[in-house]
């Protein structure tokens, strides 16, 4: 049987704030930006990211989502939705058009979809693509992905030497199967989506 054709879903919004955070400077201590003043320091990090996956991986299917500005659906649904998440720092949304250009630049479209963020879009693509016959390769930071892994479905973490997991490598890293990580997820709330929990429970 001939193997699965592997799609790389890139969560733009994710690798874009751990790219701004990253700890690079110039020799003087400070932000890396270009001779208008700009700061480039997230573009950089990003660029090599996606320059590095694109040579190494050389995928054949690609795409990267972003958050796209405004209130989503989940604002309806919970009126202190990351309500006490800090603004983004101007810094990095300065950056965003460059980074959105270098993806394009590189041959990586952008789907977005409003009143939606990038992990539902991703969501939606992963599964509506694993139900065609491809493989996904999910490539992010961001733990709550882990309960989308299964049989043709792994995430790929580029700021961990490129790790990949799958099911028994969630298990390893998180201590439960996929499927129970959106339980463990409840239970612990997030703290940065404002996403309340269960009293005196947490990651340990």
């Amino acid at each position: 049987m001939a193997p699965k054709p592997l799609l790389y879903l890139i969560d733009g919004s994710s690798q874009m704030y751990r790219a701004f955070h990253a700890p690079i400077r110039t020799a003087d201590g400070t932000m890396f930006r270009n001779s208008a003043g700009l700061p480039t320091n997230a573009v950089y990090v990003f660029v090599n990211m996606l320059r590095k996956l694109i040579k190494e991986q050389a995928p054949e299917y690609i795409a990267a989502s972003f958050d796209l500005p405004g209130k989503t659906f989940r604002d309806d649904l919970a009126a202190d939705y990351k309500a006490n998440r800090k603004p983004m720092p101007d810094e990095l949304a300065a950056q965003i058009p460059l980074v959105h250009r270098a993806c394009e630049a590189l041959g990586v479209p952008i789907i977005t979809y409003e009143r939606y963020e990038a992990d539902d879009v991703i969501g939606t693509m992963t599964e509506r693509a694993a139900s065609e016959g491809y493989g996904v390769a999910i490539v992010t930071g961001d733990k709550d992905f882990f309960q989308l892994v299964r049989e043709g479905i792994r995430v790929f973490n580029p700021r961990e030497e490129g790790t990949w997991y799958d099911a028994p490598g969630v298990k390893e890293k998180f201590g439960v199967a996929p499927e129970q990580v959106v339980d463990v997820l409840a239970l612990m709330g997030d703290a940065i989506d404002n996403v309340k929990g269960v009293p005196g429970i947490g990651e340990k």
